[in-house]
C-alpha cells in the first residue's frame, strides 16, 4: 500500500507505450510487468526519486528554452512515439503556461501543435514528420522570447504588440516599429485606466474600450481591423490585469 502510487505510476507508463507497440514484436504483458516491479523494488530500496527523464533515457531538458541539442536528442530517439509523445507534453505545458500572459501568440501555437497531431493520427504524416513539425514549433516558441528582446519590449508591451500585429493589413500599412509604439502606449494606457473589478464594472470596460479605439485611430491603424483589434487589446488586457497594475 505504501508504494501504490508508484506502482499507478509505472502502469499508466505501461498502459499508454502499449499503444504505440502495433507490431507484437515487443515484449510480453507479464515481461512488461516484471520490469516494473524491477523498478520499483530499486526505488524503494534505494529511497531515491526517479527522474521521468533519467529513467526515459533523456537527459533533463531546460524546458523554459527547448535547446536545440535536446531537440536534436529526442529527434535521435529509437522510439520516435516515445519522443514524440515527450514533445508534445513539454510544448503542451510550454503553450499552457504562456497563453496566462500572451493570448494571440499562445492560441496560434496551440492551433499549430493540435494541426501537427491531428495529421499525425490520420496518418497524413509519419512520426518522423510530426516531429520535424513539432521542433519547428519549439523554435517559434524560443522566437517569442527573442522578438520581444529584439523590439525592446517588456513581456506586457510584447503582449499587446502580438495583439495589434496580428493582422496583415495592420503589418502592411505600419511599420513595426509604429506598431511597437503602439503597443507601448496601449500598455501604459490599459495600465492608467484599468481598476481591480474593471472586467465586472460595465462602465470602466466601456471607458477603456474608447481610449484603446481612440488610441488605434491615432496610430492610423487600419479602420475595418480596429473593431477586432479593441476586442483583442481588451481580452489581452484582462488577461494580465493584476499583473499590469501590481
Amino acid at each position: 500500500m505504501d508504494a501504490k502510487d508508484e506502482v499507478a505510476f509505472f502502469q499508466a507508463v505501461k498502459a499508454r507505450l502499449a499503444k504505440f507497440d502495433m507490431t507484437g514484436s515487443g515484449r510480453t504483458d507479464e515481461e512488461i510487468e516484471t520490469t516494473i516491479r524491477q523498478v520499483i523494488d530499486r526505488a524503494l530500496v534505494s529511497e531515491q526519486v526517479i527522474d521521468v527523464f533519467d529513467a526515459a533515457g533523456i537527459k533533463k531538458p531546460d524546458i523554459s528554452i527547448l535547446s536545440e541539442e535536446f531537440l536534436m536528442e529526442l529527434k535521435g530517439m529509437e522510439h520516435q512515439n516515445v519522443a514524440l509523445e515527450v514533445l508534445k507534453k513539454l510544448l503542451n505545458d510550454e503553450i499552457r503556461s504562456r497563453s496566462k500572459q500572451n493570448l494571440v501568440k499562445s492560441k496560434s501555437l496551440m492551433e499549430m501543435l493540435e494541426a501537427a497531431i491531428k495529421r499525425y493520427h490520420s496518418k497524413v504524416i509519419t512520426a518522423a514528420e510530426v516531429m520535424d513539425e513539432l521542433i519547428r514549433l519549439s523554435k517559434e516558441i524560443t522566437s517569442m522570447d527573442s522578438e520581444a528582446k529584439a523590439l525592446g519590449l517588456t513581456d506586457f508591451e510584447y503582449a499587446f504588440y502580438t495583439a495589434v500585429a496580428d493582422n496583415d493589413s495592420a503589418r502592411e500599412l505600419m511599420s513595426k516599429d509604429k506598431l511597437r509604439e503602439l503597443a507601448v502606449v496601449l500598455t501604459e494606457k490599459v495600465r492608467q485606466n484599468a481598476s481591480i473589478d474593471w472586467t465586472i464594472k460595465e462602465s470602466v470596460r466601456a471607458k477603456l474600450k474608447v481610449i484603446v479605439k481612440r488610441t488605434l485611430r491615432q496610430f492610423g491603424y487600419p479602420p475595418d481591423m480596429q473593431k477586432l483589434a479593441t476586442e483583442t487589446v481588451l481580452k489581452q488586457a484582462e488577461l494580465i490585469a493584476e499583473e499590469l497594475m501590481g
